[in-house]
């Protein structure tokens, strides 16, 4: 009395894979959820890239500049006197020496002034010249918007 085992085959003919057998389908969920983590990483750090030197700023009614290919190079005066380029900051007589350096690497002359809105006009325009001579001629003196207009209108 022996038993016997009979395989059939299930429905249409074909035999069912093994699990030793290739995957012909493409799992997207790992590649999915790596770019999503990708995106909230930039999104945090986005922010972050910009030039964080706190400075009360001017108002004035003029639009902004167009955007350039280089990365714009800027120089911040701040309230208590302080002269930084980009974040670095630097002593009064180092300027012009610094920014010689600065030039001879970079191809474009134009560098931004922040200069905070309670410095008087005269420190201002000393760091100014400062910028000429370090070999940047083309200036541009960042302003926020919204100031008053002289024209008439509002």
């Amino acid at each position: 009395m022996g038993g016997q085992v009979i395989k059939r085959n299930s429905g249409n003919g074909r035999r069912r894979r093994g699990t030793g057998g290739r995957m012909s389908e493409i799992n997207v969920t790992p590649f999915v959820d790596v770019m999503l983590v990708l995106l909230i990483i930039f999104m945090v750090a986005a922010p972050m890239l910009t030039v964080g030197v706190p400075v009360e700023l001017p108002r004035t009614s003029a639009g902004a500049l167009p955007a350039e290919q280089e990365e714009p190079l800027s120089v911040t005066l701040t309230a208590d006197g302080r002269v930084l380029i980009m974040t670095t900051e630097v002593q009064g007589g180092d300027l012009v020496a610094q920014l010689r350096a600065v030039a001879a690497e970079r191809r474009d002359n134009r560098i931004f002034l922040r200069a905070d809105g309670t410095i008087p006009y005269e420190r201002v325009v000393q760091v100014m010249g400062a910028l000429n001579s370090g070999g940047f001629n083309n200036i541009g003196l960042v302003t926020d918007t919204g100031g008053p207009r002289f024209d008439g209108q509002n």
